[in-house]
């Protein structure tokens, strides 16, 4: 079916879902449902096919003609936009139910459409008016999704730091679109890229797309607004809306040309967030808080693919180029996928516990087994481990980095530090996931909440489901995914379209089916010999008391203390402590809280700076005429005496 069909049919079911969100939430899921499973079509056909689709109005919108395009590169974001904005949607059916939230619930079914169909349009637009607009509806949109529970003052504060951050950043892409439109005389968008003259406003396109993308240090907002979002606006937000930063920077540096050294920009931004965003993740006792910085370090990974890439694309060299780009797209689809699953199932250990506080939790094993296994799925995911999609993204990048330092040239000086980092990354990650894992779903329960935990009903569970599963099949067949991925690089640089497909994509899925055929036997082994002979539960390690206790466990803040220390620098961890000092301590307190530094070490203080210099200028404007005459006089004095010194 044409995808022009397909999308219209796409954009009517949104708009009946955003007019029936007031009435029946079955009837508004239905038709969300089929307007996501038309955008899917319609991105599908697309990258099946490598064709592009595009359409122009015979009818003008503020007189600009709408122009529309679906080509690779957006065609790999619509599918996502569908996939996670479906199933969280449904999740939000009993996450988000009106017998809990009976005047917010409404507001937000209506809220989720509208944010899909601006996203949608942001991905479809190729006229620089209508893509701001678009922007701006969606960036809205986001915020009353975030202060949804509104009577909560650090949900207020998280909603109004957004947009106070996505307006900083929409001010640059003002100026872009702006500059852009008087240098080509044409608010239209479209391949530009032998206008040389174009060159320098990427810098303004880079700020105002990473402020959205949530790249160090531009991710102030993030962390606050994705901790205090309903779980399923947390999921949507980092899945699919902090990608619509990358897309801008995907699209922009495809379709202009960029300034020499971008790419070592971007590629070092991504370096930069991928480290940090680890650091501080493992600093983090606030179950989504800590997800939130993972997604720093994600699209730091991102970032380290499309960088390479460019700089691939400066010195000539499309094999590698290629590959880091396709494992940096194929990584947006991966962390759409496990980073959804992830935020979906902290919501569901918040929906049963009341709390995101990880040393408040624990055990939560026997009494959510669904949640627990899932989470731990995406938890594997996100830590690159073999066999999911993780693994597949990353793997493409460290191809295209190896191959860099095969390669004559300059990229050989940043692959290998790059490597590097991006190896130690996985790592840390690895660690920080081991800590949540073990902190909130093993062990004894910490406190009341936990020990009354519940597993979530089967709407809540499906969507996880389904997204478990696409992390799976990326894992197992992830040369099947090639192809879209492959039309979207093609899109990107129609020159790269001969770049080889990696040799050794099919023997990674083979050897990733045998690990998963491996593992689901021995499950399969383990639990009927557990069953044959009795197997029963013990504590694992009691430290000789007799009847050990919870508070005996590992927190979320000493399970990794020794590498949170190591980052101490940037971290810049505030500890309260109050140490025993007798045989038998009658009181000992240790607490630790890791502050977002840039936010509070720096921007803060620069911000009562200029509220205190504001604040002096203001008291200066007291309408008293004499006051005013001085005010000159000392004028004319300083610019007479400025004035003889120059003259000198």
């Amino acid at each position: 079916m044409n995808p022009g069909v397909l999308l219209a049919v796409a954009g009517a079911a949104i708009l009946t879902s955003i007019l029936g969100a007031f009435r029946a939430p079955r009837g508004w899921l239905a038709a969300l449902l089929a307007g996501a499973l038309a955008a899917a079509g319609a991105a599908t056909w697309v990258l099946t096919t490598g064709s592009e689709w595009e359409w122009r109005s015979a009818f003008l919108l503020g007189g600009q003609t709408v122009h529309l395009r679906l080509d690779g590169v957006s065609a790999l974001f619509l599918a996502l936009l569908a996939v996670v904005g479906g199933a969280a949607g449904t999740y939000s059916h009993e996450y988000w139910a009106d017998a809990a939230h009976s005047r917010s619930a409404p507001r937000g079914r209506a809220w989720w459409s509208a944010l899909l169909l601006f996203m949608g349009l942001v991905l479809l637009c190729s006229n620089s008016l209508h893509f701001l607009i678009a922007w701006e509806l969606f960036t809205v949109c986001a915020f009353f999704l975030i202060t949804l529970d509104a009577r909560r003052r650090e949900v207020r504060a998280a909603g109004w730091l957004y947009l106070a951050a996505s307006h900083a950043g929409t001010l640059a892409l003002f100026a872009f679109f702006s500059l852009l439109a008087t240098r080509t005389g044409s608010w239209d968008l479209g391949p530009m890229r032998d206008q040389t003259q174009l060159a320098p406003l990427f810098w303004l396109a880079l700020f105002g797309f990473g402020v959205k993308a949530g790249m160090f240090p531009l991710h102030i907002w993030l962390p606050s607004a994705h901790a205090n979002a309903p779980s399923h606006v947390s999921a949507i937000l980092s899945g699919v809306a902090i990608k619509l930063g990358i897309y801008g920077i995907v699209r922009f540096s495809g379709w202009l040309p960029v300034p020499p050294g971008a790419g070592w920009v971007v590629a070092g931004l991504g370096v930069v967030s991928a480290v940090l965003g680890v650091a501080f993740a493992l600093g983090q006792h606030d179950l989504k808080r800590l997800l939130a910085y993972h997604s720093v370090e994600n699209i730091g990974i991102i970032l380290m693919g499309v960088g390479f890439a460019l700089v691939a694309a400066a010195h000539g060299h499309p094999a590698w180029g290629a590959l880091a780009l396709a494992g940096g797209l194929l990584h947006v689809w991966n962390h759409g996928l496990f980073k959804a699953l992830l935020f979906l199932g902290a919501g569901s250990v918040l929906h049963a516990t009341g709390t995101r506080e990880m040393s408040r939790l624990g055990g939560l094993w026997r009494a959510m087994p669904w949640t627990a296994s899932l989470f731990a799925l995406g938890a594997a995911a996100i830590s690159g481990l073999p066999p999911l999609n993780g693994f597949v993204s990353e793997w493409l990048v460290y191809l295209g980095l190896f191959d860099a330092v095969n390669q004559p040239g300059a990229a050989v000086v940043g692959a290998i530090p790059a490597i590097v980092l991006l190896a130690m990354t996985g790592a840390l990650a690895l660690a920080c996931f081991v800590k949540v894992c073990g902190v909130v779903f093993l062990g004894a329960p910490r406190s009341h909440e936990a020990e009354h935990a519940h597993e979530c009903g089967r709407w809540m569970r499906g969507p996880m489901l389904v997204l478990a599963a696409g992390c799976v099949a990326i894992g197992l067949a992830p040369f099947v995914f090639w192809p879209a991925v492959h039309t979207a690089v093609v899109s990107w640089r129609e020159t790269w379209a001969d770049a080889p497909v990696p040799e050794s994509l099919a023997t990674l899925g083979l050897v990733h089916l045998a690990l998963a055929a491996s593992g689901v036997a021995g499950a399969i082994w383990l639990w009927r010999r557990a069953h044959r002979h009795g197997w029963v539960r013990g504590l694992t390690w009691d430290c000789g008391y007799a009847v050990p206790t919870a508070r005996m466990q590992y927190t979320a803040g000493s399970f990794a203390g020794i590498i949170t220390e190591w980052f101490a620098w940037i971290l810049l961890p505030e500890r309260h402590e109050h140490r025993p000092v007798e045989e038998f301590p009658r009181h000992a307190k240790f607490e630790e809280h890791t502050p977002e530094t840039v936010l509070e070490r720096v921007i803060e203080p620069f911000a009562r700076l200029v509220m205190w210099v504001s604040d002096v200028a203001r008291r200066l404007q007291h309408g008293r005429t004499h006051a005013y005459i001085l005010y000159l006089i000392l004028g004319l004095i300083a610019v007479a005496v400025m004035t003889v010194s120059w003259s000198r």
